[in-house]
């Protein structure tokens, strides 16, 4: 194909295909370039590149002021972040801040502080997250653009993020259970917000002596109840369920016919619990020598009206539904699955579930019409706790061999699933041999592509939608190890763009992206048009966390400093390029609240502010209004001035804060 299109002078002269595809030359291409020649041939040697090399710089340059067709959320890992990136380009377009202060937004450190102290934990201030698993708002089974929700493994949280402005709007804990990794995934119309369990806890956070693992630990799945109306989780109607101690791992929600159903794998069913320093099997030992582990199959439509008839206990102010009340009424049912499985990956048409166990080969694929029947018929097994235990025969379709390490798995709209395979440092695409998919070919292995190294979650273009996209996929992958210039020991992730647009064995790298500050685990891609972000808030004085005026905001002519015993008020606007008021003087022990409006209306007029020794750092864009508050405890003279270069006199654009001592 590339021969093709090179064949083709037109599509290939002077200046224009050099910048196109490398966007630098030599001096020397440019000369050439200027003399009118097709020099193209020339860079290709002289930098050692093929045809292939070609062909994916075209398909991934983007011009100045060409938008990306897509969007990717990906977690940012222990950064506690999101990040927002945009493809084919893999240029990074935003930082949203979550779980951790970040000053260049201004998250608190003056602004957003009041969202940061939801996620505190029994009064205990928590500042960090590891962010693994972003969900975008889905309404029947297909992204809508207007919410993204991201869990906190290391403190089991999980926040809202309104994509109208990119910003975070709450954060909640469930006080039952402190960390998570199945999460956050939605149901098919964002109903709930499912927060998977990892490692087994006693409920609550209380004491319990590890030897007394089997009777007084516990996993557990929480349904976050989501309101759009409000654009907030409503903790009134959320819930959770008891799960045995065995470590739940990832979950996705059922769609179509499998919708009400959640689905999540996990490990350790031995139920090790490690203790190398007493001379025990270490936890990789452990909890990887038995031959199955067990997949769960939640129903949780049923679970909802157990709910909502009172079925549920209360631990520490949060209603949970007990492991003997699900099995009671038939919310929770088990199959074995690969030992250490590490993917639940439901099909688009929700008809199969796909599990790649890392200690296994194959991919194991269920089939919910199988699983319905197998409960119907009843089952005769049941595990140590009284969980019915399906047998692998009655929900199995299939197997298929891919690889070593199977992790994740997503589709696309060509009927090809696509699997990570971290031992082989691979993407495996395999046919879905089913009705609806590619009966034609089977259930195979298509083709493996190499990527580098040792990758982990995979995303396709709305690759887990009721209809995905297909063109694109991302590797993420957790080492660079070579592939880009040495910044010292500490490496960079690499996300890998691939090209999936073409059938059969046709797929190709198409670009590197160096992550740095952050691991990306999981990420979900959008189709860019779905989003419909603001350019500017809606009226002047516009609060991000209420998103509505705030009554407390400054126009232009209300501007000024009010005291009222220690209790000081300053009102001010900014504008290019002045603040007003400049002169702002209180004194040691006021209690300061002070409130700025950006009065702007152009876009990207955005303005910062920061006070030097009192911690305050903000961004306020065109029509935000942000108070914050902070005792004056050190005299002085500080100078506060617009951290965001906004015109030619953004220097001037300063005033000053005098503090007189008591």
């Amino acid at each position: 194909m590339i021969k093709h299109w090179f064949s083709l002078k037109s599509l290939v002269m002077g200046a224009a295909i050099a910048a196109l595809i490398f966007g630098v030359v030599a001096p020397k291409v440019i000369t050439n370039a200027q003399d009118g020649s097709t020099d193209w041939q020339s860079i290709m040697a002289q930098r050692g590149l093929t045809e292939a090399d070609l062909r994916a710089a075209v398909m991934t340059y983007t011009p100045s002021g060409v938008m990306d067709e897509y969007v990717m959320f990906a977690s940012a890992g222990q950064g506690g972040q999101v990040l927002a990136i945009g493809m084919p380009s893999m240029r990074l377009l935003r930082l949203i801040s979550v779980f951790t202060p970040e000053s260049w937004q201004g998250y608190g450190y003056g602004a957003g502080n009041e969202i940061l102290d939801q996620g505190n934990i029994d009064g205990k201030e928590i500042r960090w997250g590891d962010t693994h698993h972003p969900a975008l708002s889905e309404t029947n089974g297909e992204y809508d653009g207007q919410w993204l929700f991201i869990g906190d493994k290391a403190n089991g949280r999980v926040a809202v993020i309104d994509l109208r402005d990119f910003e975070t709007k709450q954060i909640v804990h469930n006080p039952a259970f402190l960390n998570d990794h199945g999460g956050t995934f939605v149901t098919p119309n964002t109903e709930y917000i499912v927060e998977g369990g990892q490692y087994g806890l006693p409920l609550g956070g209380d004491y319990a002596p590890i030897e007394n693992y089997k009777d007084a630990y516990s996993g557990m799945i929480t349904f976050w109840k989501f309101d759009r109306e409000t654009g907030r989780i409503d903790m009134s109607k959320s819930f959770a369920m008891e799960l045995p101690p065995y470590w739940q791992d990832l979950c996705d929600s059922g769609k179509s016919v499998s919708e009400g159903w959640v689905f999540c794998n996990s490990f350790n069913a031995e139920m090790a619990t490690g203790g190398i320093e007493k001379g025990n099997p270490p936890f990789e030992a452990g909890v990887s020598r038995g031959a199955v582990d067990y997949l769960h199959m939640i129903n949780l439509k049923a679970a909802e009206a157990v709910f909502q008839a009172g079925g549920a206990v209360d631990v520490k102010g949060f209603k949970v539904i007990p492991l003997e009340k699900s099995i009671e009424a038939g919310l929770l049912y088990l199959a074995p699955e690969p030992r250490s499985p590490h993917g639940a990956d439901v099909t688009p048409k929700g008809d199969f579930i796909v599990i790649g166990g890392k200690l296994d080969p194959h991919v194991t694929i269920y089939s919910f019409a199988k699983m319905m029947a197998a409960i119907a018929a009843g089952p005769t097994e049941k595990d140590a706790f009284g969980v019915p235990v399906l047998s692998l025969e009655s929900v199995m379709e299939t197997q298929v061999e891919l690889g070593l390490g199977p992790l994740h798995t997503v589709f696309d709209d060509q009927g090809y699933a696509y699997t990570s395979l971290f031992l082989d440092s691979a993407v495996a695409r395999w046919s879905i041999g089913a009705e609806g998919y590619r009966p034609q070919d089977g259930w195979k292995l298509i083709n493996k592509t190499p990527v580098q190294y040792n990758v982990g979650h995979l995303a396709a273009a709305e690759g887990d939608t009721a209809t995905p996209d297909g063109r694109f996929l991302v590797a993420l992958n957790k080492w660079s190890v070579d592939r880009f210039l040495s910044t010292g020991p500490l490496l960079p992730q690499n996300l890998q763009l691939i090209d999936i647009s073409q059938p059969g064995d046709k797929t190709q790298i198409l670009y590197d992206l160096p992550i740095t500050g952050a691991e990306p685990h999981y990420a979900q891609i959008i189709k860019a048009d779905k989003l419909k972000a603001w350019e500017v808030y809606p009226e002047v004085g516009w609060n991000p966390a209420t998103q509505t005026v705030d009554p407390r905001a400054v126009t232009q002519g209300t501007e000024g400093i009010t005291r009222d015993g220690k209790n000081v008020t300053v009102r001010m606007t900014a504008v290019r390029s002045h603040m007003t008021p400049e002169h702002v003087e209180i004194q040691v022990g006021d209690h300061v609240t002070w409130t700025i409006t950006n009065v702007e209306r152009a876009r990207d007029a955005t303005h910062g502010f920061a006070i030097p020794f009192y911690n305050i750092n903000l961004s306020i864009e065109p029509g935000e209004s942000i108070t914050f508050e902070f005792e004056a405890t050190h005299a002085g003279v500080f100078s506060f001035y617009c951290t965001e270069f906004c015109s030619a006199l953004h220097l001037e654009m300063m005033g000053y804060m005098m503090v007189k001592p008591e």
